[in-house]
């Protein structure tokens, strides 16, 4: 018997990384799990993992971008696998320009929208059917960047994820006495693809100090799986080991700027 037998958890970003993981454990231990993300390919293979686990899962590309796609893929779970008992907001993006110096409006909204509106909009998605039931629990995987911003997330990054910690925390204090959960997960450093997008993509030796995606997943499994009288409203995680990242900030600084930016290094 598992510890969420016959719940459903809709995972966003479940095909890599930290969702993957998640959505894996979740159903190891009883959900039936909708995967969201941009890419079906890749969804359809984390289901198809679980299912040669003897888990259920389901696969849905979703743009959470687009709170109209949100809406109709809240609506579709609800009406052909069930209410959602457990919301994991996973999904997360940073910008490529990590300057608030040199970032355009334009990349500063998209980092914005997938990292906090996106959860936003997929909370008054779900929050009618949890109250109706008495109860809900709602995870976002947040970032030690929402404590300490710098260029290794970014401007926009680390502003989206302090706000979204902010909006988790309005839900525990606003909610909790009718049952909803809601937890902000606050993970370190993480080996996982997305690393690949840095300005200067860590090395292999760097990589092995960081958190694995497993870690944090497990940190998802436990508060989605305390008996319902239970909550841990915020929960931090971070490597044992603090690498040095001077490198990786000073490439960070410059990406974006123009060469006639007065006081950019020459090469």
């Amino acid at each position: 018997m598992g510890l969420i037998d016959g719940k459903v958890a809709l995972v966003t970003g479940a095909g890599t990384g930290i969702g993957r993981e998640a959505s894996i454990l979740l159903a190891r231990e009883g959900a039936t799990v909708v995967l969201t993300g941009r890419r079906i390919e890749t969804l359809e293979e984390v289901a198809a993992e679980i299912k040669q686990q003897g888990g259920e899962a389901i696969g849905r590309s979703l743009d959470i971008e687009s709170r109209a796609a949100i809406l109709e893929a809240v609506r579709w779970v609800g009406a052909n696998v069930g209410a959602i008992d457990i919301l994991v907001n996973n999904a997360g993006s940073a910008s490529k320009v990590l300057n608030a110096r040199f970032i355009s409006e334009e990349e500063w909204n998209s980092t914005v929208n997938v990292n906090l509106t996106a959860v936003f909009n997929l909370t008054q998605a779900v929050l009618p059917g949890m109250i109706a039931q008495g109860e809900g629990t709602i995870i976002t995987v947040s970032s030690l960047a929402a404590l300490n911003p710098n260029l290794l997330g970014g401007a926009a990054y680390g502003a989206a994820k302090a706000a979204v910690k902010n909006f988790m925390t309005f839900l525990h204090n606003t909610y909790r006495n009718q049952g909803i959960r809601a937890t902000t997960i606050l993970p370190g450093e993480t080996n996982t693809p997305i690393m690949d997008n840095r300005a200067r993509p860590p090395l292999e030796s760097e990589r092995a100090v960081m958190l694995d995606a497993h870690d944090v997943a497990r940190a998802v499994l436990l508060c989605a799986s305390l008996q319902k009288g239970a909550v841990i409203p915020e929960l931090q995680i971070c490597p044992t080991f603090m690498r040095d990242t001077s490198a990786d900030i000073e490439t960070a600084r410059w990406v974006g700027a123009p060469d006639d930016t007065p006081d950019k290094p020459k090469k």
